[in-house]
């Protein structure tokens, strides 16, 4: 059966070398770090991680702007430290063909896994229909024709990232990501009336069915809970 998917893969930059000069068992406990940073993500946003792959996955969305948005905040946690390792990206989407029920097999599915091989460590490489899906907060860095191996003509590769943002800039409270007002998804209220950004409908749902924090005792048998 022929879908329409958008596809990603991520990948350890330099995860072979650390293994080298750090052993095994770092290795291991940044392999583990990476994999539950991606889990979360594309938890909260409904990307399907299709498989592990050593030190890289596969995602799969049906809905290509998760799926950039999913990439780019993988980007900037690495960045912050939350894999102590650089973090390759690699977008495509296109028509392919569902096999078996799981897999995927179609040019779109080859040209992400190539890009992702091709990609810097920190950098997020794109193919076709991926830049018109670009969230409000990304921005294409640059763009060139590049020679992808096993393909017979130079692909349109477009480098992406965070746009430069002018005015206020707030980040969302779940993903940090970095917002303006002009490129919010969504805004709410804190308690004291201050706006709250929110880069997708998805951090916007996390944030809103948050654990509240209580005042201490209530809900002790001297502090009923209020409303109860």
């Amino acid at each position: 059966m022929r879908v329409h998917r958008s596809f990603a893969f991520v990948d350890l930059s330099g995860f072979t070398a650390l293994t080298e000069v750090e052993g095994d068992e770092r290795a291991v406990a940044i392999l583990s770090t990476f994999r539950s940073l991606v889990r979360d993500i594309c938890s909260r946003r409904g990307v399907r991680i299709a498989k592990w792959l050593g030190d890289g996955a596969m995602l799969v969305g049906v809905d290509t702007t998760p799926l950039v948005a999913t990439t780019l905040e993988i980007q900037l946690a690495s960045s912050r430290g939350g894999v102590p390792v650089t973090i390759r990206c690699g977008l495509c989407a296109d028509h392919v063909i569902l096999h078996e029920g799981d897999d995927y097999i179609g040019h779109a599915v080859n040209v992400a896994a190539r890009l992702c091989d091709l990609a810097p460590g920190g950098e997020v490489w794109a193919g076709a229909h991926i830049v018109e899906h670009l969230p409000p907060w990304g921005a294409v860095l640059s763009e060139q024709e590049t020679l992808v191996r096993g393909l017979e003509h130079p692909l349109w590769v477009s480098r992406l990232g965070l746009a430069e943002l002018d005015g206020a800039v707030i980040p969302d409270p779940v993903c940090g990501i970095p917002l303006t007002l002009s490129v919010a998804d969504n805004v709410a209220r804190d308690a004291l009336r201050n706006p709250v950004l929110f880069c997708s409908e998805s951090c916007r749902d996390t944030w809103d069915h948050r654990p509240k924090e209580r005042p201490d005792g209530q809900g002790s048998l001297r502090i009923p809970l209020i409303g109860s």
